[in-house]
């Protein structure tokens, strides 16, 4: 059972951090997969900054072990409770996202995934929501953290509204929208990541000493492809647990 505050404060911000959804053994092994990574597949030499990794479902059909940090934990059902009645479809993909100190960098601003480029069909590759298990702990600013720019999944919607929701595309990488201030995301190894597609986010510096791990997927509600036009246009389209929670507030 999500709490009515924190169904709140997604639907307000548009991202909440769930706190310990992931125990030490699931996390010591999803790490030891990136240092393999990491020894079979290394960035280029004396990078600094952002490296990814995308890991999909083999051919034999296995669950990819990334995947693992979803489907043998309550993660999957948290995200689900943002959006019931409707159903979530396992997703087929994780991105082991890294960022290697150390990097001084600060982003100029936000972006939207999923629209350079977008998919083969031309269709802009929009999903319901981010989800991201963090594998090492970001309790300070500049640890690699996630820059976000709360609220903007409202007014982006607002913008596609007035122009269309197939001004997604020619609005990449974001909407020419009012940004408020943005936050840095804070969290600890284990914390949950809820994020909505439309919130503005962004790649921030690392000036620790330690490389940052986080492993995201990118949630889809069951037939969210055949309704994306709507979700652009209408922020809480999909979250009828968040808009009950937000109207109840009000």
């Amino acid at each position: 059972m999500i709490q009515p505050t924190l169904l709140r404060e997604f639907g307000q911000k548009g991202y909440v951090v769930i706190p310990g959804v992931v125990d030490q053994f699931l996390i010591g092994r999803a790490m030891r997969e990136i240092d393999r990574l990491l020894a079979e597949q290394p960035p280029a030499d004396r990078l600094r900054g952002p490296h990814f990794y995308w890991r999909g479902v083999g051919g034999d059909g296995q669950v990819e072990p990334f995947l693992l940090l979803l489907l043998e934990t309550p993660a999957f059902g948290i995200a689900e409770c943002f959006v019931s009645p409707a159903r979530l479809d396992v997703p087929q993909q994780a991105q082991v996202a890294l960022n290697i100190p150390t990097f001084h960098h600060r982003p100029g601003g936000p972006h939207i995934d999923g629209l350079t480029p977008p998919e083969p069909s031309g269709r802009p590759g929009t999903f319901t929501m981010l989800a991201g298990v963090f594998l090492t702990d970001q309790q300070s600013e500049d640890m690699g953290n996630l820059w976000v720019w709360p609220g903007t999944h409202l007014s982006s919607a607002a913008y596609f509204r007035e122009h269309g929701a197939d001004a997604l595309l020619s609005s990449a990488p974001y909407p020419p929208v009012m940004l408020p201030v943005p936050e840095q995301v804070l969290a600890r190894a284990g914390d949950l990541l809820l994020a909505h597609y439309m919130l503005g986010h962004n790649i921030g510096g690392n000036t620790s000493s330690t490389m940052r791990r986080v492993v995201y997927f990118r949630l889809q509600c069951n037939g969210h492809r055949q309704y994306w036009r709507e979700c652009a246009q209408d922020a809480l389209r999909e979250f009828q647990p968040v808009q009950a929670a937000v109207d109840c507030h009000y």
